[in-house]
């Protein structure tokens, strides 16, 4: 009998969500009923929006309930199925939480078939996945670029933000990345090619950001929040847009209901720029569109990625933590089995 790990949310965390905040079980997976399909996970991936789901707030989706399983997006191979969509050794992805085997329905709408061609199993949770396709539809349809424009992304080396620059190049914008540390700076200028990347770290962010946009800033792509968006604000062009992802700096606070959110930020402006917080499910009938687009820019090195693998699920939640301080370096996965049935 196979047996299942599943790591569970178990208290919510004030602050950094601690070791106490997780809960490693272990159940026997059941048989298949009719149309299901067993996956057994290869890939985790972590992502900084799993910490909002933690708080016991109103927002765009649900609160995870004490019990459930971590919310989060896996992949991995189907290793049984009793149903005619799928076959045994299809790739999928699933968005069905924090575990190393998932029986699901094959109708379900939190699966998505893997398609090699469009990149790696573990690409599909990171560039040409849901990180990818959040970069690609917040800008184009979010940020409305056009050539010749600045944009501003913060957070530009990790999943989305590198994403982010590198389509903006391609549509001809001018990118400007902000970055912590002289490491993840140099990759985002060197390998991605942005024209200028700056470290928020080093002290002098307003300063540094100014002297990189002449021009002003016409489009900033937030995942920070925070400082990072005081010292972008008054760059901002008469027209900009703000997309707004996330907003990684507020998510470890004890009392996010009172954060000063980059929403309240802009609404101090005037004029006030176009913006709105937006999520990828907005475009779920393109996503098959979008990864195959990101796959053919993956394939002529268009775009380039980098991922940063740990191991374990048990491991899962430290991981988790680094990612959210920033200690990973690009997408941020954990290894939890080999690709092979």
């Amino acid at each position: 009998m196979i047996t299942n790990q599943k790591m569970v949310f178990a208290k919510r965390p004030v602050g950094e969500p601690g070791d106490e905040c997780f809960r490693l079980e272990e159940a026997p997976v059941p048989p298949l009923q009719e149309n299901q399909i067993l996956i057994k996970v290869c890939w985790l991936s972590l992502d900084p929006y799993m910490r909002g789901r933690m708080h016991d707030v109103k927002s765009y989706a649900a609160p995870m309930e004490l019990g459930d399983v971590m919310v989060g997006e896996s992949a991995g191979i189907v290793i049984q199925s009793t149903s005619d969509a799928y076959k045994v050794g299809d790739r999928v992805a699933a968005h069905m939480g924090w575990q190393s085997y998932i029986v699901a329905n094959a109708d379900d709408p939190r699966l998505m078939k893997v398609d090699l061609a469009n990149g790696s199993l573990s690409a599909h949770l990171g560039v040409v996945g849901m990180p990818g396709r959040t970069a690609y539809f917040g800008l184009t349809e979010v940020g409305k670029p056009q050539p010749g424009e600045t944009l501003v992304v913060a957070a530009a080396s990790g999943a989305v933000g590198s994403v982010v620059g590198q389509i903006a190049k391609i549509k001809g914008l001018r990118a400007v990345g902000i970055a912590g540390g002289p490491e993840k700076c140099r990759y985002v200028k060197e390998e991605l090619h942005f024209d200028a990347c700056i470290n928020y770290k080093a002290g002098n962010l307003a300063a540094e950001l100014a002297a990189a946009c002449p021009d002003g800033i016409d489009i900033y792509f937030e995942n920070v929040g925070g400082d990072v968006t005081r010292a972008v604000a008054p760059l901002l062009n008469e027209g900009a847009r703000v997309p707004i992802c996330g907003y990684i700096s507020n998510y470890n606070d004890e009392d996010i209901a009172s954060a000063e959110l980059p929403a309240h930020i802009l609404a101090k402006l005037n004029p006030v720029p176009e913006h709105r917080f937006f999520v990828v499910t907005e475009w779920h009938d393109r996503w098959v569109e979008a990864t195959r687009l990101l796959g053919d820019w993956v394939a002529e090195g268009r775009i380039k990625y980098r991922e940063s693998i740990g191991e374990g699920l048990e491991n899962a939640p430290r991981y988790f933590r680094e990612m959210l301080t920033g200690k990973n370096f690009g997408k941020q996965l954990v290894k939890i089995a080999d690709e092979e049935i």
